[in-house]
């Protein structure tokens, strides 16, 4: 074997072994990531319920889902146990399965439409029709809050866009539940792994 192959070989496999020990942060930081998004929607979901209810049982302007009030509980359910589920780590890769489902919904029947982008960037290569049509609507919106409001103020926290609505963050989500699926919540932070641990 060729000698600086072998010393890098070695290097690599010492690294390797190094970070073993460091193989729960990865899914912790996926579950905190991932908690408070799932909560607020839940928590959001569930204090606006009859809101909620009538988008998702109206087939003109919202979703025509069929049972929507099982359906919206379900949801509430998911993401709001399913987040708290998260946070502490356990049943990690039973509750990503309806977290999943709640995620492939929503891409396919609320922003597949709208494309990738969750916010309307004309600077990306990923823009479509939808978006650059956008650029003189936020240029008209920023015209006539320069008119008639105090601009600098309204901006002061950061620049005005339009929402694309598409399935970025959806997407995003799902990604990350597919991984904590398969390598479950991680060693050392997680109930699961203590449960395991004492149990097995």
């Amino acid at each position: 074997m060729n000698p600086l192959f072998s010393a890098f070989n070695n290097i690599h496999n010492t690294t390797l072994k190094g970070l073993i020990p460091l193989d729960g942060i990865p899914p912790l930081l996926f579950r905190l990531f991932l908690s408070p998004i799932m909560i607020q929607a839940g928590w959001t979901k569930y204090t606006g319920f009859e809101s909620t209810l009538s988008w998702f049982a109206n087939p003109d302007w919202g979703l025509g889902l069929p049972f929507p009030e099982l359906m919206l509980s379900l949801v509430i359910l998911a993401e709001l146990g399913g987040g708290i589920l998260l946070l502490m780590g356990l049943a990690t890769r039973w509750v990503c399965i309806p977290l999943m489902v709640t995620m492939l919904v929503a891409i396919f029947s609320v922003h597949i439409e709208n494309g990738w982008l969750a916010l309307s960037d004309a600077s990306s290569w990923l823009a479509n029709d939808r978006i650059m049509e956008a650029i003189s609507r936020k240029a008209k919106a920023i015209e006539i809050l320069k008119e008639h409001s105090n601009y600098s103020w309204i901006t002061a926290r950061g620049s005005i866009t339009i929402l694309n609505n598409g399935i970025e963050f959806a997407a995003t989500y799902f990604i990350m539940l597919v991984s904590l699926l398969f390598t479950g919540a991680g060693r050392f932070f997680s109930l699961d792994y203590w449960i395991h641990r004492k149990f097995n």
